[in-house]
């Protein structure tokens, strides 16, 4: 008993000096950008295990084996078409009421509780409106939450912020990736996740708070949704992240297949590290997601010292370049290699992105409504990206393994016709 006193009088020292070294935290630091981000770490875990491990698992409780896949496929349908939309309507909403942190707040509660629905749902159709839920809080959460750093950081710093976005994103991957490995019980990482998402929304309501001088926007849905399209520059910045998002997606959705049928053999430096395709690509996932999670807040550091351009060229045309050694090199060691370089340049993309666009919009009233807009770059080439596997399956008819040459060159060309482009922005360096 004694032990146990002395552990809980440990244990609630340690909460209690955390929570005093918080409290002190000062803006702009590294601890307040950390702070700041979050919430992002606590979405990406979520989206990761839901999106790969419990909806398809849920579904497979729930649903007689025949109609699985397309019974899944309805479920990936509708919340792509609500992610889509919802974060400009609620970024909108945002900006018109002129606050950010009660939609965070209400969206986390609401979050929080389609998660546990989810969890027990009892039915399949039971389980459709939990998720459609879930999709419609997160909305309503992360449509807000995404303009605070174009509206809390100055320009010179927000290459700082967007780095620790970046790495916050990619390492919530990590450890969802580990719990899934690692917590078998389905239900349990359902309430993990609504935990998580509490605490982080928690430490930002506390410690970063509302966003100073916002005034509500008084113009109507349509003007908003239309006003940052009136910018060449903002027009630019979505055009070149959806090329680069969709090389991204385009070389991810099929690159499993790539290893089953053209790599074969999972052997690095002596060693069989897989058996299956599926163990494969996981590896190679967690490498991406471990060298993009170094890389963002130093590329972030450098943007903001020699300008956001030079970072991206780099960045871009690294992506690019590294098709050629992935179709002409096809073994697992060279991979593996390939794949910690791959995150590393994509790490450095992503924060650097955030703070371009940051940098452009048009509108300091509106920067939710915008960011909102500037989101469906990421989410429409998620859903084109599927449309690549009929002219995978042609070209591979024709000639074993020459679809992947030709999916694999078109990723090159997006990644540098979405990096060369960025030329074209007028007001970023």
């Amino acid at each position: 008993m004694v032990g146990g006193s002395r552990f809980s009088g440990f244990r609630c020292s340690a909460f209690r000096s955390a929570a005093r070294i918080l409290g002190q935290m000062r803006a702009h630091t590294n601890l307040w950008y950390l702070v700041l981000s979050s919430y992002w770490f606590a979405s990406s875990f979520k989206w990761f295990l839901i999106l790969l491990v419990l909806l398809p698992a849920r579904v497979a409780e729930l649903v007689p084996e025949p109609e699985r896949a397309t019974r899944l496929g309805l479920l990936f349908a509708l919340g792509a078409l609500m992610a889509f939309i919802g974060p400009p309507i609620w970024g909108y909403i945002s900006d018109r009421v002129g606050r950010r942190m009660p939609f965070l707040a209400m969206g986390t509660i609401i979050t929080a509780g389609a998660l546990v629905w989810m969890a027990y749902a009892g039915s399949y159709w039971q389980l459709v409106v939990a998720y459609l839920l879930l999709q419609l809080a997160d909305d309503m959460a992360t449509g807000p939450y995404s303009a605070l750093i174009p509206d809390l950081t100055a320009r010179r710093e927000r290459g700082v912020a967007s780095g620790w976005l970046g790495t916050l994103q990619v390492s919530g991957q990590v450890v969802a990736g580990a719990t899934g490995f690692l917590l078998a019980n389905l239900q349990w990482q359902f309430l993990l996740i609504a935990l998580l998402n509490l605490i982080a929304a928690g430490m930002v309501l506390r410690l970063i708070r509302e966003v100073p001088g916002l005034r509500p926007q008084r113009r109507g849905l349509w003007e908003s949704l239309v006003a940052p399209w009136r910018s060449a520059d903002f027009r630019w910045v979505w055009f070149t992240r959806f090329l680069v998002m969709l090389a991204q997606y385009v070389v991810q959705t099929y690159l499993q297949y790539y290893l089953a049928d053209v790599v074969q053999v999972f052997q690095a430096f002596g060693q069989t590290l897989a058996t299956e395709a599926f163990q494969a690509v996981a590896l190679l996932g967690l490498l991406i997601s471990i060298g993009a999670a170094v890389a963002a807040v130093p590329a972030g550091r450098l943007s903001d010292r020699y300008g956001r351009k030079p970072i991206i060229y780099v960045a871009g045309v690294g992506l690019a370049l590294l098709m050629l050694p992935i179709l002409l090199l096809p073994r697992y060691d060279v991979l593996v290699v390939l794949a910690l370089v791959f995150g590393v340049l994509y790490g450095a993309y992503l924060a650097v992105d955030w703070a371009l666009v940051s940098d452009v919009l048009p509108n300091p009233q509106a920067h939710a409504t915008d960011m909102g807009i500037w989101q469906t770059s990421i989410v429409l080439p998620q859903v084109l990206a599927g449309g690549f596997g009929a002219m995978l399956d042609a070209f591979n008819r024709q000639s074993p393994g020459l679809g992947y040459t030709v999916l694999f060159l078109v990723a090159a060309v997006c990644f540098v016709l979405g990096t060369l482009l960025v030329r074209q922005i007028r007001s970023v360096r």
